[in-house]
């Protein structure tokens, strides 16, 4: 199923492909609060983008990470930027596309004991940092992006899902997403 929702940062398209998500309503309203949070935080934020949402399953997310990554086996998020797209204001440019993989995301949320809806916001927000060009490729860009997550998180009322660990780098369990 496909919903469209528009929000103040961005049109937002959903696809819920594959997996025990929860519902299309509330990931609409999950997208919208991530995506407000954001744009109130990180400068310049695109109010004027469109955003795709592909929430699919492990086998799926998995083909995704080996075919653009030429990483086996799924991850939790992959982020896929589009390119600048110039015409003037009668055009909607596209931020790009986030992809969440079922079962690694829900047994992340298992084993750090976080809800489902907090998690999964977490990957939203890390997703799209990504698509605004945010990156964790070497300790410096992983404290940068990690302190706005941690920075947008709290707006939301979700605690450091951080705290206590190492910056996460490209190629550990998270990939690029």
């Amino acid at each position: 199923m496909v919903a469209m929702a528009e929000s103040s940062a961005a049109t937002i398209d959903i696809n819920v492909a594959a997996g025990d998500w929860p519902g299309e309503t509330e990931l609409k309203r999950l997208a919208e609060w991530v995506f407000e949070a954001v744009s109130g935080i990180v400068a310049g934020f695109p109010v004027d983008g469109e955003i795709s949402l592909l929430f699919t399953d492990d086998r799926r997310i998995g083909q995704l990470n080996a075919d653009w990554r030429a990483e086996m086996g799924p991850t939790n998020v992959l982020s896929f930027p589009a390119p600048p797209i110039s015409g003037g204001p009668q055009w909607r440019s596209s931020l790009g596309d986030i992809a969440l993989g079922f079962e690694t995301v829900t047994q992340e949320a298992i084993d750090a004991h976080l809800t489902l809806t907090d998690h999964i916001s977490h990957l939203l927000v890390h997703g799209l940092l990504h698509l605004l060009g945010y990156d964790h490729r070497n300790d410096a860009e992983a404290t940068v992006m990690e302190s706005l997550e941690i920075e947008i998180l709290a707006r939301l009322g979700i605690a450091d899902p951080y705290a206590g660990s190492e910056p996460e780098l490209i190629g550990t369990a998270g990939g690029n997403g």
